[in-house]
């Protein structure tokens, strides 16, 4: 029979009774309510899980308190220690700590606490979604969520939220992670994401306007979508809705976003590095080895102490990962089970459980199971004698039947879980059946529904449907032999079949470019064995070798995403990265988000500390790694939004990677024309210079970055297309005859140089092949150009008898010159102004989109430190609008920084079809009232003015 429904997140508590509670509390139009029971009704419980004997027995001043989960001791303080609620220093000698998860109150706040213990955190859990753990770091003045300790040693980070943990408190961690995107279900309303603790020193109550965050302990509440702060006791007054807040105009809603990421790995999800994924693979596992050297040098100083392993279940025996306690020698029974189930953060009733030895064969004796037929005085013994081992297994005791949590898997508001009692002959079936009408689905075909159970892991969140025969208290059981701390963290969703409809989307780069539909289907045949009934090529961008397939199966979708890494196709590597869904439609009307590209191996490599803040800060859907597939898995991402912007973290050579790929997919774009920003990281950073957008990072802080994008002004920048005609035969490689080289085409943002100056550039570019580890500052960069230039002041080239100058067909006599460079932008070589500034009556006043290049000529190696130096300016030669060189020799060139030696030919330069639109930071920081499209209208028609 079914014990009833249990009310936990009743429409009275959607503000959140967890402070990890996802943002996540609706459904769209389509979505079923459920019927809520009257306060008055009998299947009406309370809200706040029973207590344990030992909570029960705790002191009078606990007996009052009503936090969740908590079991508070009144203690002894010998050091300055403050209130995990309110933030006060605790005066005097007493305070009050939870032995399970350390929280520390004073006496008069008992009451007040609404921060549930760690133990109850993953019952709280409105929606389940795994964290993307990093490498374990060290990380100064942080807590860890789970312990509520200092980080002093190795702990793992959350690569999306402001999650902290302990490398061996990670498996007991809530998997309560921001929700970035919509798997199965359609929600439209979202509330505050609160997580605790980890503020910057100088935070602020939103409520009370005092300061809210502290370096002594975990306190103080932020949400991790707006960044609105709080007290623990003041963030139930905040509002529960959620605005996204200063960056909502830039903030990929997660409802726009749709994934079918089921059992994919969190960090394939948001396309972070394999490099950070593998050495966090084993993060369920506990660092025994780190525990127990802490223990006993605790132990040592204590003889009347001694320390146990404690097995949770036949996984944790397998693993040899164990827990370890620290009890009296002479102990009772119960003791050492409260302990055990402290130590794996169960807050179950101990006579549930018993130990048994590490042998697995039998029970040691009645001393070491407190019976519950048993009075107090038949077991005073101790459980720890000589005989007695060190090593336990912690078992819950057989039971006939269980009650069990069902969760509706279409949970809007109203009831989170109804609870039924199970026996040895319930089935997946039979509980359908008897939770469908406690639902207010009497008239429903039970054959529609599912049964899934859902593994919350820190890491992973796994789903599995269980057969309809399955004997359900088998199943339970089960889970409870191989580990408690699992099925403290399984949980049962009732779900409807026809909602576990995949559609999986997966980006496959690297393969041979322009091919036909066809061929691409036969070559992935080929090499990755596709099932053609379940997957087919939804989009094909040819000129980049890439494809984008549906794929309709979870696991041909996971095999063919691993496959594909390690597969090459003529000897190039796959790559492969698994594609979100946008949503346009849903896109509120004030909302431009933000496209965000990242080169971590650029700025000193500081491009993975923006990498991981700017997913903190928006959604990681919209955050790309440019070394994971480059810019085209982004591009298309945001193919169907209606009006987006990009910021490229990079150098020059990536943002003309980025503007290049953009140049070639602008036909398949709605939004054809988007605004480009810069966040210059290389080591010249002319481009982000000329926009203001400074010479490069040096750490700001990334949230004023973004609000400088978001206030930038938009302004129009030409581009051009340089025809590279070699007209030197070269060997071709079948069948050993002369050819002459096919031509080649590049792109150029900022300048091409001639002679000397690509010279210098070609031999920093051979310095930093030969040893790339040690190009990972700026100043290190310069220093080896400065080597370089030195290395060829007394060489001396005649260049002005080597090519040939015609601009805008009139032929043009060279001066007596060791380099020739074109330039689009005003700055050159690290801002040098290669122009100048004095007025001529000869040329036009050059602008970035006035239409022409300006051409310039240097003497030599000295000529360019004046220039650099700001003593000289540069030689003014010509400037117009199509030019074409003659090479007579071999000589070598650079495009925006990219060397190599060009063979004598034919060289043209023109303007490369429409102007591009990029972002210019604001000299002052402007309030927008309008939205971007009509400021962008704006700033167009001024700079036509100015023309």
């Amino acid at each position: 029979m079914a014990d009833g429904a249990r009310a936990f997140f009743g429409a009275s508590s959607s503000r959140g009774s967890s402070p990890a509670s996802s943002p996540l509390v609706g459904r769209g139009p389509k979505s079923r309510s459920l019927p809520t029971p009257s306060p008055s009704s009998p299947a009406l419980r309370s809200q706040t899980p029973p207590a344990s004997p030992k909570q029960q027995s705790a002191t009078a001043s606990s007996s009052r308190m009503n936090a969740p989960g908590h079991g508070f001791k009144r203690v002894t303080l010998t050091k300055p220690t403050f209130c995990h609620h309110c933030s006060d220093f605790i005066w005097g000698l007493a305070g009050y700590l939870c032995e399970v998860c350390n929280f520390m109150s004073h006496e008069k706040c008992l009451k007040h606490v609404k921060i549930p213990c760690s133990c109850v955190a993953p019952s709280l859990v409105r929606v389940p979604v795994a964290h993307c753990l990093g490498p374990p770091g060290h990380y100064k003045r942080k807590f860890c969520a789970v312990c509520r300790k200092p980080l002093e040693s190795l702990a793992f980070r959350c690569e999306v939220c402001e999650f902290h943990v302990h490398t061996d408190c990670a498996p007991f961690a809530c998997s309560d992670c921001r929700q970035c995107h919509q798997d199965h279900q359609d929600h439209d309303t979202y509330h505050h994401h609160w997580r605790e603790g980890n503020l910057p020193s100088g935070a602020r109550c939103k409520v009370c306007k005092k300061t809210c965050g502290s370096s002594e302990m975990l306190s103080g509440m932020r949400c991790e979508w707006c960044g609105v702060l709080a007290h623990a006791a003041c963030y139930v007054i905040v509002p529960p809705e959620c605005t996204f807040g200063r960056l909502r105009s830039m903030i990929l809603p997660p409802n726009c976003v749709r994934l079918f990421s089921r059992n994919f790995s969190k960090m394939h999800c948001f396309r972070i590095s394999e490099s950070l994924q593998a050495e966090t693979d084993d993060d369920d596992d506990v660092d025994s080895s780190t525990q127990l050297s802490q223990k006993e040098s605790q132990a040592s100083t204590d003889s009347s102490k001694q320390i146990l392993k404690i097995y949770d279940g036949n996984d944790a025996v397998k693993r040899n990962q164990y827990r370890l306690i620290t009890v009296p020698r002479i102990a009772k029974n119960e003791e050492v089970v409260e302990a055990a189930l402290r130590a794996y953060y169960i807050n179950d009733d101990p006579q549930d459980y018993e130990l048994q030895t590490f042998t697995q064969q039998a029970l040691f004796c009645d001393d070491i199971i407190n019976r519950n037929d048993t009075t107090e005085e038949t077991q005073s013994g101790s459980v720890f004698r000589e005989a007695i081992p060190e090593a336990w297994i912690i078992r819950a005791k057989p039971r006939d039947n269980e009650v069990i949590k069902i969760f509706p898997g279409w949970l809007k508001v109203g009831m989170a879980f109804m609870s039924i009692r199970i026996n040895k002959d319930s089935t997946t079936q039979t509980v359908i059946k008897e939770v469908l009408p406690l639902l207010g689905y009497q008239l429903e075909n039970f054959q529609n529904f599912s049964l899934v159970e859902v593994l919350m892991g820190s890491k992973q969140v796994q789903r599995m449907v269980l057969d309809d025969l399955e004997l359900i208290l088998g199943r339970f059981q089960d889970i409870r032999k191989t580990s408690l701390r699992q099925m403290n963290q399984t949980r049962f969703y009732i779900v409807e079949k026809n909602m576990s409809v995949a559609r999986v989307y997966l980006f496959i780069g690297g393969l041979p470019s322009h091919l036909s539909n066809e061929e691409y289907m036969n070559i992935l045949k080929d090499e990755l064995a596709i099932k053609t009934n379940v997957v087919s090529v939804s989009h094909v961008y040819s000129s980049q070798g890439a494809v984008v397939l549906e794929i309709s199966c979870f696991a041909e979708a996971e095999r063919l995403y691993m496959l594909a890494k390690d597969t090459t196709v003529n000897d190039k590597p796959l790559s492969s990265v698994v594609i979100p869904e946008v949503l346009p439609a849903k896109i509120p009307q004030n909302c431009y988000p933000l496209l965000v590209f990242v080169n971590p191996k650029s700025g000193g490599l500081k491009g993975r500390d923006l990498l991981y803040s700017f997913r903190k800060l928006l959604n990681p859907h919209q955050v790309f790694e440019l070394t994971n597939g480059g810019p085209l898995p982004g591009l298309h991402t945001f193919s169907q939004i209606p009006y987006f912007r990009i910021l490229v973290c990079g150098g020059d050579g990536t943002v003309g990677w980025v503007l290049g790929a953009l140049e070639e997919i602008r036909h398949k774009l709605v939004c054809s024309e988007p605004s480009v920003a810069i966040l210059p990281l290389g080591t010249g950073n002319d481009l982000g210079r000329v926009l203001r957008w400074g010479a490069g990072y040096s750490g700001e802080d990334p949230y004023s970055i973004l609000i400088s994008v978001d206030e930038a002004v938009d302004v129009l920048m030409d581009r051009w297309t340089i025809l590279l005609d070699a007209q030197e035969p070269i060997e071709s490689s079948e069948n050993g005859v002369l050819e002459p080289e096919p031509p080649k085409i590049v792109q150029m943002n900022n300048y091409c140089g001639l002679g000397i100056d690509a010279e210098l550039s070609l031999g920093f570019h051979h310095a930093r092949e030969e040893e790339p580890d040690k190009f990972n500052s700026r100043f290190h960069n310069k220093g080896v150009y400065v080597k370089v230039g030195l290395q060829k002041m007394s060489h001396t080239r005649n260049l002005h008898k080597e090519i040939k100058l015609q601009v805008d067909q009139h032929q043009v006599e060279l001066p007596n010159i060791e380099g020739l460079i074109f330039i689009n932008i005003p700055s050159w070589g690290s801002g040098a102004d290669l122009w100048g500034s004095d007025n001529d009556n000869r040329f036009e006043k050059p602008r970035i989109d006035d239409g022409l290049l300006e051409v310039v000529g240097v003497t030599g190696v000295v000529h360019m430190g004046q220039v650099q130096g700001g003593l000289r300016s540069g030689i003014r030669i010509a400037q117009g609008s199509y030019f074409r060189l003659t090479l007579l020799k071999p000589i070598p060139v650079q495009v925006d920084g990219e060397p190599w030696i060009q063979p004598p030919g034919q060289i043209i330069i023109s303007a490369a079809g429409p102007k591009v639109h990029m972002l210019k930071k604001s000299k002052q920081k402007q309030k927008k009232t309008g939205n971007v499209k009509d400021s962008r209208n704006e700033n167009m028609s001024l700079n036509e003015v100015g023309r």
